[in-house]
């Protein structure tokens, strides 16, 4: 049976940013949800002294829960080969993290989607430098996750792979024990692409899943396709909203899942109107999860 984690979304500007919350206040609310794990983010503050990465660890298993997943943005696009190298020594240091906090899974992404590349050049540099991370991952016991991905926060260019034909032709060009998929549902509307068909073409590499939901604040999904799917900035029509209640179908994406043996974690990156949110976004998983892999 899949694993659920979660991910500090409505506090990332508190963690990261003006340090205005610690982990351990986060640690403590975390245990109020029926959760099995959390998901780090390589940019939490406290994270940039490496002697805080196995007291982090202790103090999330003294609660009963795990680290199995760190969250992360490396830049692969670039063509620079000084800059790819400094980025491929970053994953490197993610890895170690990933790691030495007690996880086993550790996402890539492609980079950024810059003006002057061709589709081809893109995918053999993200390729190249994911590559060149995989006997060090599988090394340390972790495996790379590549993310649907919308956008790093401090890019200026939306994720290469955006698009789904991109992104599947990127996953396609990767094989290694120590590579997977983290797909997320919800990105590929900010794409304008279909998340079940984008599932259908990849769910035999899926292992692990960020599970959100986002719904329409105007138009309709044709709108969104046809005006913002792949622009760069955030599509306006969507919002984030509590799990079970936007588009995302998770009916057809855990059927889906549990029909090619996904048992892994799925993570939760919603609640971002705070802990009652993601509180009921984990209950309905919860009880999704208990209806696509019931217990033997």
């Amino acid at each position: 049976m899949p694993k659920l984690a979660a991910f500090p979304k409505a506090y990332m500007q508190a963690l990261c940013k003006d340090g205005s919350m610690k982990l351990a206040e986060w640690f403590q609310l975390a245990t109020t949800l029926d959760i099995d794990g959390l998901e780090f983010y390589a940019g939490f503050l406290e994270l940039d002294d490496p002697a805080n990465w196995s007291l982090l660890r202790t103090q999330v298993e003294d609660l009963g829960l795990t680290i199995p997943m760190l969250c992360c943005s490396p830049d692969f696009t670039h063509p620079d080969a000084d800059f790819r190298d400094a980025e491929i020594a970053k994953q490197k240091r993610w890895i170690e993290m990933t790691h030495t906090l007690g996880g086993s899974y550790c996402r890539v992404l492609s980079g950024q989607r810059r003006p002057e590349l061709t589709r081809d050049q893109g995918v053999r540099l993200a390729a190249d430098s994911i590559r060149a991370c995989l006997p060090f991952a599988q090394q340390h016991g972790v495996t790379l996750i590549l993310e649907n991905h919308y956008k790093d926060d401090f890019w200026e260019y939306p994720e290469f792979a955006q698009a789904m034909d991109v992104f599947c032709d990127l996953v396609a060009a990767i094989d290694h024990p120590n590579f997977g998929v983290n797909y997320d549902p919800s990105n590929a509307f900010l794409a304008g692409d279909d998340p079940i068909e984008l599932l259908k073409r990849v769910s035999d590499r899926v292992v692990t899943m960020h599970a959100s939901d986002r719904y329409l604040i105007e138009g309709t999904l044709e709108d969104l396709r046809r005006e913002e799917g792949g622009a760069v900035g955030y599509a306006k029509r969507l919002r984030h909203g509590e799990i079970g209640k936007g588009l995302n179908d998770y009916d057809a994406i855990f059927g889906e899942l549990a029909g090619k043996g996904f048992d892994s974690w799925i993570s939760i990156e919603d609640g971002v109107e705070g802990i009652d949110q993601l509180r009921r976004s984990a209950d309905f998983l919860r009880n999704k999860i208990a209806q696509y892999w019931p217990p033997v």
